[in-house]
């Protein structure tokens, strides 16, 4: 069984798009969003996968979600089948933290793998959990988005160490940190050295839900990664689409 977020209630968010951040933006993509996650972004912008009536947890919206209206439960075989009615060859599997339901997606995965053997699987993940061992195998790429300071999540969950450091071996791991204010980029600059993080595996991408403010701060941004050597990604589907679910 998998947990999903929802486009509308009872609704599973399975979707065709671009995909709008990192080294595969742009890319023609069938998206599932599952619910859930382990931490609690101050600005997150699908705060529907877990900020559930009840969760106090702090975001700037301070918006609580009714989980039957937000969340659907369907079982592996149900979601592949969704899944394969879109005709993209790349998977994106994002939410929420798609990795704490790991072993439920070992098991579409590999159902999805019968039918389309080619597709190619990406998880987007915000590096705290640890892969399952039988979907390890399955997935061509993971999108690493490690939480900073401004994010308001303590560091001690946010940047756990061991794992930063085995995705930072991992040729298959991407690196996007989301920027908000420059103070942010010596935090960047300081897990890089600490981890070992390759240049042309780390993105930067300005924090924003509207295009003015992803603009304004893309400005700045991209100069400060020309001048460090790092990766530039803007939010691609926000100009497109603003901020919307099932885009």
């Amino acid at each position: 069984m998998l947990t999903l977020a929802t486009v509308n209630p009872g609704e599973p968010e399975v979707f065709s798009s671009l995909q709008g951040e990192g080294p595969s933006m742009g890319r023609p993509s069938v998206f599932v969003r599952l619910s859930r996650c382990n931490l609690a972004c101050r600005w997150c912008d699908t705060a529907y996968t877990w900020r559930f009536t009840g969760d106090n947890r702090p975001h700037r919206d301070e918006v609580a979600f009714e989980r039957g209206e937000n969340q659907i439960g369907l079982a592996e075989a149900d979601v592949a089948a969704l899944i394969l009615l879109h005709e993209e060859d790349r998977l994106v599997i994002t939410g929420g933290e798609p990795l704490l339901q790991g072993a439920a997606l070992a098991r579409m995965v590999a159902l999805l793998k019968v039918t389309r053997p080619a597709l190619h699987i990406e998880i987007e993940t915000n590096g705290t959990v640890a892969v399952h061992p039988d979907l390890d195998p399955l997935v061509d790429q993971f999108n690493v988005s490690p939480k900073l300071a401004h994010s308001g999540n303590p560091t001690e969950l946010a940047l756990v160490p061991e794992r930063l450091e085995a995705w930072a071996r991992d040729p298959r791991a991407w690196f996007k940190f989301v920027v908000a204010n420059a103070s942010d980029l010596a935090e960047i600059a300081a897990l890089q050295e600490r981890h070992g993080i390759a240049d042309d595996h780390l993105f930067v991408m300005p924090e924003g839900t509207a295009s003015s403010i992803l603009r304004e701060r893309s400005r700045w941004l991209a100069e400060e990664a020309l001048e460090r050597g790092w990766r530039f990604t803007d939010r691609l589907h926000i100009h497109l689409y603003g901020d919307t679910r099932g885009t």
